[in-house]
């Protein structure tokens, strides 16, 4: 199971999001200067983050989006679900019906149990416990922004 860049990204937009919306909508370009992520993909990733109602948009001037919710609430697993889907290391876990070997097949309870042990893995992982846990050193690229809580994830 690899994550996409979507899923990445989401994480890291917002976790930036949680710690720059307190006084007021955190807009798509200061995301991408903190984070390093190009506003194009930015408003794409909040586009589907906006239609499962983790983040609110604010038009005009002073605008930009803010958590629907409180950190605290919102998981890794919210998040991987929007961006990926259900939590699956094969389809058959999700829905027996895609195999027709599913009713005897004798590895189907071993990826479900890995399957819901990773979702409650990832569920138990709070916005909130991945910016309390960042360390500020990641590792650095040539030209990159430099580092920031934001842009760790």
């Amino acid at each position: 199971m690899k994550l996409s860049a979507r899923s990445r990204y989401a994480t890291r937009i917002l976790i930036d999001i949680a710690l720059h919306d307190h006084e007021a909508p955190v807009n798509t370009t200061s995301i991408s200067e903190r984070t390093g992520i190009s506003v194009q993909f930015i408003e794409q990733i909040l586009k589907s983050l906006k239609a499962a109602s983790l983040v609110i948009s604010k038009r005009g001037a002073a605008g930009g989006y803010q958590l629907s919710r409180p950190a605290d609430t919102i998981t890794l697993g919210d998040i991987i679900r929007i961006m990926e889907g259900p939590i699956a290391l094969t389809d058959c876990c999700s829905n027996a019906q895609v195999c027709t070997r599913s009713d005897f097949c004798m590895t189907r309870d071993a990826w479900v149990h890995v399957s819901e042990v990773v979702a409650n893995a990832l569920d138990s992982l709070k916005l909130t416990d991945l910016i309390q846990g960042i360390h500020p050193a990641c590792p650095d690229e040539p030209d990159s922004p430099v580092p920031s809580p934001s842009t760790c994830a």
